[in-house]
């Protein structure tokens, strides 16, 4: 709920929290759950909790330097977001390659043909998984915030701070190298 006063697109409602402060809470309310959303698919759910709220801490300290040409802040709040999973990009390469490693689970299921399809879906995640912990930290970020949050390029771009262009060579290369690694052995060997 927004009362009248914090009514506006978001660059009016961050230009106004500069003097009324508590009206920054309208951001969080319209931005925070496309934010957790992406941080839980980046790093688990309990880290997006605390990678949410340092996310708004810091766009909150931040907000006085805010450019309001931009009327939306999600990306700028992705961009805040991406920077603080950067932080933890070892971490992150450390449980994709743990996932990547994990074979299925020592249990018995009745129905064969579960069983099949946890092993298969279980197979495919950790070939997915080998293949994001394999790229650049940049060609991941640009990747996941296209392909999980279906920002275009432009907005891409603003929450990383880099030109469109780079958006585009970057998410070419990364498309490559995952579809080169989830390619079956011999579709590789055919092209290769």
């Amino acid at each position: 709920m927004t009362s009248p006063g914090e009514a506006g697109d978001d660059a009016d409602v961050i230009t106004a929290s500069l003097r009324h402060p508590e009206r920054f809470a309208a951001v969080f309310d319209r931005h925070a759950p496309h934010i957790h959303r992406y941080l839980a698919r980046r790093l688990g759910g309990q880290v997006a909790d605390d990678l949410l709220g340092e996310t708004f801490l810091i766009a909150f300290g931040g907000r006085g330097r805010y450019d309001a040409a931009f009327r939306s802040a999600r990306p700028w709040l992705y961009g805040i977001a991406t920077n603080l999973v950067g932080q933890r990009r070892r971490a992150e390469a450390r449980e994709y390659r743990l996932r990547a490693s994990l074979g299925p689970p020592d249990e018995e299921v009745s129905h064969a043909d579960r069983v099949a399809e946890r092993v298969t879906a279980q197979a495919m995640n950790a070939r997915l998984a080998g293949a994001l912990a394999g790229l650049a930290r940049g060609d991941r970020d640009v990747l996941l915030l296209i392909a999980w949050e279906g920002l275009a390029y432009e907005e891409v771009a603003a929450a990383l701070g880099i030109p469109v262009g780079t958006v585009r060579s970057r998410l070419n290369r990364a498309r490559r190298k995952v579809r080169a690694e989830l390619a079956p052995a011999e579709e590789v060997s055919n092209h290769g």
